[in-house]
């Protein structure tokens, strides 16, 4: 275990005191509704998982109280966009029935549409019902974690005018697959597979303008495979889309650190400015929104493009 965590290693001086959220790098413009946002600064986004099943807040979360105030704390702390999960990642459990998802998910979507004005929904799933339902409750942004396994969802989006995230993963949702073997060059295929389901989405409708790049650290990927990629992740920006950086409290931050989940945030701080700072554009406004925030629990993100 030294001897990967020593591989793994990240450059330990990009820490910063800053909260980590997952940031969407500056770069080009993201179309939702029509309108188009130029993206000259790195964006924050906060997460909220209206899932008592979450491996990172162990339902900490899990009545609708408490999921309100969450959203309205991760907006304070600079959050841009609140994404919100009805169904967690973890695949040691089983996949929710939608209509669950769906009773979780709309209530929130709609509260911080009405209450939290300015600020861009995001809904992680990738079941078209739910996608549905969040995007009649108005959501702005659907964070599709399949990779997009249902075009329908790339339809449905284009429908609603709204913005999709396409991540990278080799397996179904909810099947847990790593091996040291998978990958002939891990930055090589993840830039094919997301060409080609951007192309797919692209497709059916949904502008170019309205994709956003998610390059999966630690889906379908291990400790070793996920470091490699980040350290090739200009191959991803050169496709010429807004990329988020999911790093929150992930696995290959456990396999640098020795850490548990909600001890990884020193470490998902210093790996999210490590790679904004490479990104270019104005990260210095981005952390220093994030900065003394560090009591702020829930898994974050950012994006560049």
């Amino acid at each position: 275990m030294v001897g990967e965590a020593e591989r793994l290693t990240l450059h330990a001086d990009a820490a910063t005191s800053a909260r980590a959220y997952a940031p969407l790098v500056p770069g080009p413009t993201l179309r939702i509704a029509g309108a188009d946002r130029p993206l000259d600064g790195t964006l924050v986004m906060g997460v909220v998982n209206a899932s008592p099943e979450s491996f990172s807040d162990a339902g900490r979360f899990a009545g609708a109280a408490e999921q309100r105030a969450q959203c309205a704390a991760l907006v304070d702390a600079g959050a841009d966009i609140v994404d919100i999960g009805g169904q967690s990642a973890i695949t040691n459990q089983p996949e929710l029935d939608a209509a669950v998802e769906i009773a979780r998910v709309v209530p929130l979507v709609e509260w911080v549409r009405s209450t939290l004005p300015g600020v861009l929904v995001s809904v992680d799933t990738y079941k078209p019902a739910v996608v549905e339902a969040a995007l009649e409750a108005g959501a702005h942004i659907i964070n599709d974690v399949s990779g997009l396994r249902y075009p329908a969802v790339a339809e449905s989006c284009a429908r609603a005018g709204a913005a999709l995230v396409v991540m990278h993963t080799a397996a179904p949702p909810k099947v847990r697959l790593q091996d040291r073997d998978l990958y002939g060059d891990v930055v090589t295929d993840v830039v094919a597979f997301l060409r080609e389901r951007v192309g797919q989405a692209t497709a059916v409708g949904l502008p170019w303008e309205s994709v956003i790049l998610d390059p999966g650290p630690d889906f379908t990927k291990t400790p070793a495979q996920t470091v490699a990629l980040l350290r090739g992740l200009d191959a991803v920006w050169d496709l010429g889309r807004p990329v988020l950086l999911a790093l929150s409290r992930k696995d290959f931050l456990g396999a640098i650190t020795g850490r548990s989940p909600r001890g990884r945030d020193a470490a998902t701080a210093a790996a999210i400015a490590c790679l904004a700072t490479r990104a270019g554009g104005d990260r210095a406004g981005a952390r220093r929104r994030c900065s003394g925030r560090r009591d702020r629990d829930g898994p974050d993100a950012s994006w560049r493009s």
